[in-house]
């Protein structure tokens, strides 16, 4: 009986640029769900407005082109973070492996490669995240992200960008646990695809899954990152959200357990699908440098 034929594996770079082109394609579609989710995630109290409330506040009050604002930081930091995702990924997926000295990826070792890539991922994206949640604020002043970036260095200098640093870590480690343990359960669920159209599709609804179940663990974890990324420091005042824990208590204790899930529903509307879309963006691409590298990666 003949060997079953297994494409090589396609080089880091068609990886790395799938994932970039896949990361840029689900921002420019979802990024306006992004906005709404960070100012619902900043205000205090009771919510006022629910996702269409806020949505046609921002449109009536600030125009249209105020559902883009902040995302420039995004896209920048799209490239390095795929990369350092992809890396971490591979990196932290083969040691698992060997350590364990399983031969292929479980749904055990699945979570705590993307806990673990996740971690890794945080180091990168504070500062972008950083500039991008200040210039989402309403209230906020600053004239574009360089601005951002100069008056923060200014008054609290290069580590000031960092802010927010520990409950961005919790953050994609939750969402990475959640995200990527999912997919690997779904993907056991659903019907083995006989066609790449049924492949596309299983990678959609699992992505889309993974999305929904990495938003319902993480969201808490958001909100006091935005809390504490969009607050602007005073001298001689302590920060009110600071530590990642307590602030979660102090949230729910004054606002109640519901404001800790704040933003959810705009944040889960474009995590899940857009999970879905960067499954399905990925491995299309990725089937399409096969195609255009030809044998052995076919």
């Amino acid at each position: 009986m003949a060997a079953e034929h297994k494409p090589k594996p396609l080089p880091f770079i068609a990886n790395f640029a799938a994932g970039a082109i896949a990361g840029i394609s689900e921002i420019l579609t979802f990024y306006p769900l992004d906005v709404v989710k960070t100012r619902m995630q900043l205000e205090r109290g009771q919510a006022q407005f629910g996702l269409v409330g806020t949505f046609r506040n921002i449109v009536k009050e600030e125009g249209v082109g105020r559902l883009y604002r902040g995302l420039v930081p995004p896209l920048l930091l799209e490239a390095p973070k795929r990369a350092v995702k992809f890396a971490a990924n591979d990196f932290w997926g083969r040691t698992y492996m060997d350590l364990s000295g399983e031969k292929k990826m479980t749904q055990n070792l699945s979570v705590l490669t993307g806990c673990s890539a996740g971690a890794t991922e945080s180091f990168v994206v504070v500062p972008f995240e950083l500039v991008k949640i200040k210039l989402q604020d309403k209230t906020s002043t600053y004239k574009g992200p360089m601005d951002v970036v100069k008056q923060v260095i200014r008054k609290d200098g290069l580590l000031g960008l960092y802010a927010g640093m520990e409950s961005t870590f919790w953050r994609h480690v939750y969402w990475n646990g959640g995200y990527f343990g999912c997919i690997h359960q779904v993907k056991a669920l659903l019907p083995k695809p006989e066609t790449p159209q049924g492949e596309l599709l299983n990678n959609f609804i699992s992505g889309s899954i993974g999305g929904f179940a990495g938003t319902l663990v993480n969201t808490p974890f958001d909100v006091v990152k935005s809390r504490i990324q969009g607050a602007e420091k005073i001298p001689g005042v302590v920060p009110k959200y600071n530590w990642t824990y307590p602030a979660i208590v102090t949230i729910a204790r004054e606002e109640g357990v519901a404001a800790l899930y704040k933003g959810f529903v705009p944040k889960v509307l474009r995590l899940a699908p857009g999970g879905g879309v960067l499954l399905l963006v990925v491995e299309f691409t990725l089937g399409v440098f096969r195609k255009a590298l030809g044998p052995p990666y076919i």
